[in-house]
This record gives C-alpha cells, structure tokens and sequence, in this order.
C-alpha cells in the first residue's frame, strides 16, 4: 500500500510512515475566515475521507477560533490484487493516518448509487473498512451525501469533479490545486466544518 500527500510521498511499510517530500504546508496554506461558533472554544481536527476500493481520498483540517486551517491531504492507492487485501490496506492506511494526525472526528462521504451497483457494493465496504479504521481513535463520525458536499462547497449540488478541486484551492488557499481525490476529502472535512456551524447556530447537534 502506498499512501502519498499532494507533492508529499509517504511510504507506508511495516506500520511505519516516511515523509520524502513536502510543498503543501500550513505556512503556505493561510487560514480560511468562518463564522463559527461551535469551534470558537477550541481547536477541532476533522479528517476528511473520500472512500474507494482502490483510491481513498483524506484530507485534515482545523478550525480554531473560527478560522480553518489546511493541515494535510492525499491518496490512499492500494496495490492488493485480491478485494479482500484491498479492503485490508484501505483500513491500514486509513488507521495510520488516523493515528498520526489525531482527529477529533472524521467526515465520510455516503455511497452513490448510480448504474453500476458492484461498484457501489465495493464502494460501500470500502467506506466500512475506512470507518472501523478510525473508530479507535475518533469519537464521532460523519456522512454527507455527495450533493450535499458539493453544494456546500461549490454552491450547486451537481458540480464537476474540476470546480470542487477549485473551490477547495480557492477557500483553503492552497498553493496548487489539489489531486482529484484528495480534494473530495477536503471538500467532505469542509462541508462538515459548514454543517456543524449551521446547525449549532440553529441550536441543534448533528
């Protein structure tokens, strides 16, 4: 299994991690100014995950103060030939990072079933082994509906692939636009940072 960083490889082998190379850092990346009040007490790490049997999607953020701030994103690729390897490696990597970045809970997006209902029978056991994954270390978890993310990062619920990837380099201030995956799981890590303020300005707690 490898896991990498966008323009950072991180090598996973024997449930270790070693950083090659980095370009996206919070220096480069200056904070994102929200209004929100239910993470104005303290800092809340979210980990963004964008499920798939093959590419999983992460992404981290934090909120403090009102303000987010990029930590970190990239790919989960899996390299297991057999599904249930696949599945194995998911959960590793997912764990590892999980472990290393410390969230305090984890967004995941839903699976979307469109045509092809194999792809989202593996979808949906992919997004398991991510959610089992976490639940050693996190306390909550989180699921969005596509559209759902979408729109709260674009600001239409059938958005393409390339105007998320942009939407979440323009609020996050990234140096470059982020791979395709990774910017799902941002967008995911972010739609959650918006409901959360939402729903604790109406009151109420998702």
């Amino acid at each position: 299994m490898l896991i990498f960083r966008s323009r950072c490889w991180l090598i996973w082998k024997a449930g270790s991690v070693r950083e090659i190379h980095d370009d996206f850092t919070q220096a480069q990346a200056p904070s994102l100014f929200c209004d929100h009040s239910v993470f104005s007490v303290a800092v809340v790490r979210i980990l963004g995950i964008d499920p798939g049997s093959r590419i999983t999607g992460f992404g981290v953020i934090e909120v403090t103060q009102g303000r987010i701030q990029y930590v970190t994103s990239g790919c989960v690729r899996v390299v297991g030939t057999g599904f249930p390897q696949r599945l194995k490696e998911v959960f590793d990597g997912v764990r590892q990072i999980s472990q290393h970045y410390q969230p305090d809970c984890m967004a995941i997006e839903k699976v979307f079933v469109h045509k092809n209902v194999d792809s989202a029978l593996k979808l949906g056991q992919a997004r398991g082994a991510a959610i089992c994954a976490v639940l050693e270390q996190v306390l909550h978890v989180y699921e969005y509906a596509p559209t759902e993310i979408k729109k709260s990062v674009v600001g239409k619920g059938r958005a393409a692939k390339n105007q998320v990837q942009h939407m979440v380099m323009v609020l996050l201030k990234l140096p470059a636009m982020p791979q395709e995956d990774a910017a799902d799981a941002l967008a995911v890590a972010l739609c959650h940072a918006h409901t959360q303020s939402t729903l604790q300005r109406l009151g109420k707690n998702r």
